[in-house]
């Protein structure tokens, strides 16, 4: 191929690349299948979450486990929006957004405490980052062990106060929830094992 149409090319292949990006792996429920899937010349999912784990202590399939309940990998991700008479679209609940499902306060203390002013929610890397920043503080916060996604999904759902304030401890369906996130992240711990990255 000639370097002309080569550079003809390029915006295409750029914009088709980003699109796959955008779209959530086909096999969330499988880390080894996540990260191959998304293991490309413009971002590495595996990388990113590597880094995250050095960074805060917080072990890939802890951090792999909480994004993959919140959003199921969706960059887009936001929770449905009620209804109004029972079925006129109107607000969201929260302002919960991305793969992490950050809310705008808690997304701006983080960019403002990492100083990370460019992190975008929907961004795999800045996503990952924040929720292992989330989770660092927590077990800063609440002795909470960096691997123990049960507590920490908890901390992460309710928020560093309601979980202070124990406002988990009477809703048993966040509890079984909760529960779910430790065996997903134990699947993943098993999954990464076998993995060929």
């Amino acid at each position: 191929m000639r370097s002309s149409n080569f550079i003809k090319m390029l915006p295409i292949a750029v914009v088709l690349a980003v699109a796959g990006c955008a779209t959530p792996p086909e096999d969330i429920n499988n880390l080894c299948a996540v990260f191959q899937q998304r293991d490309g010349w413009i971002e590495s999912w595996h990388t990113d979450a590597k880094r995250a784990e050095q960074k805060y202590g917080v072990p890939v399939h802890v951090l792999m486990a909480t994004l993959r309940k919140e959003s199921g990998f969706k960059s887009n991700a936001r929770p449905p929006r009620t209804k109004l008479l029972g079925f006129i679209p109107w607000k969201r609940p929260s302002t919960a957004y991305g793969y992490s499902q950050a809310l705008d306060g808690t997304w701006t203390q983080y960019q403002r405490e990492t100083g990370n002013w460019s992190a975008r929610r929907t961004s795999f890397a800045s996503a990952i980052d924040f929720v292992g920043w989330y989770h660092s503080k927590t077990a800063q916060t609440y002795g909470v062990a960096r691997d123990d996604a049960y507590s920490l999904y908890l901390a992460y759902y309710f928020g560093w106060s309601g979980y202070g304030r124990g406002d988990w401890k009477n809703n048993s369906s966040m509890q079984r929830y909760a529960r779910s996130t430790v065996s997903m992240a134990q699947s993943y711990e098993t999954q990464m094992r076998q993995c060929r990255l």
